[in-house]
């Protein structure tokens, strides 16, 4: 189909989109959803014809993650995760303390800060509602924070973004990625 057919398709396969990915968010934020098969129904409830796999999508697109609410981890916004631990802010505030440069070699990331310090931040990352990580190796000043996928890896920078402040340079182009040092 082409021509003036396909666009308004295009344009309602769009809107209906953005309106349960709207409905999605909407449940995240009312009430403590914790997988993707919860997601499914309530979707499904609210009129949407839905896959798990559209739901992944939709979590992915939106930047959800999982948090601990209680016994259990839910779908949160990165922003309200944020938010709502007082690791996170523990997290924050070294990072505004501390500078730390950021790159990445394969599947890891690197952090490099000030020396005698990469042992707390490990720590802060361990307790945060950071989550994507395989673990985290420090040094005195180098940090590694592992992974194990590529996926995980850029959630997991787009997440640790939003907790350092505003600047920015990175490691050497060796280590390739560009992120942010935070200003001294």
């Amino acid at each position: 189909m082409t021509g003036p057919e396909a666009m308004v398709v295009s344009g309602n396969q769009a809107s209906s989109k953005q309106r349960r990915q709207r409905t999605l968010l909407e449940f995240v934020a009312r009430s403590p959803v914790g997988s993707q098969e919860e997601l499914v129904e309530l979707l499904r409830h609210a009129g949407f014809e839905v896959t798990q796999a559209t739901v992944s999508r939709d979590i992915a697109e939106l930047a959800l993650v999982k948090v601990p609410r209680g016994d259990r981890h839910v779908y949160a916004t990165a922003e309200r995760a944020a938010s709502g631990n007082a690791y996170d802010v523990r997290l924050r505030r070294l990072l505004e303390d501390i500078p730390v440069r950021v790159g990445r070699s394969g599947l890891s990331v690197v952090l490099l800060a000030t020396p005698g310090s990469a042992g707390a931040i490990a720590q802060a990352v361990d307790q945060s509602s950071l989550t994507d990580q395989v673990g985290t190796l420090a040094g005195d000043n180098t940090l590694l924070v592992l992974f194990e996928s590529e996926a995980a890896l850029e959630r997991w920078l787009l997440r640790f973004q939003a907790f350092q402040p505003a600047g920015a340079a990175a490691l050497p182009a060796v280590l390739a990625s560009p992120l942010t040092e935070a200003p001294r």
